[in-house]
């Protein structure tokens, strides 16, 4: 897995936000989408792609797309 892929697939889960403004620093909290059903749609994501758990207290302790990426890479 990579850093760009990873932003790709968690830039899927919304349906109004451009994927082009969602990037590794991105502060996905202050995304207007930004909500628990999108939030449970990346811990899914999450899952099925890169067989990893996540919880939303992990996603709460995370600011950027990349600190998503960052503690999956840790799991």
């Amino acid at each position: 897995m990579d850093i760009n892929s990873f932003v790709a697939n968690f830039a899927e889960q919304f349906e109004d936000t451009d994927v082009n403004v969602i990037r590794a620093d991105t502060k996905f909290h202050e995304i207007d989408e930004w909500s628990s059903l999108v939030a449970m749609g990346v811990i899914a994501m999450v899952k099925i792609r890169y067989g990893k758990s996540l919880s939303g207290t992990d996603l709460r302790a995370c600011v950027s797309v990349e600190d998503v990426y960052n503690l999956i890479m840790k799991k």
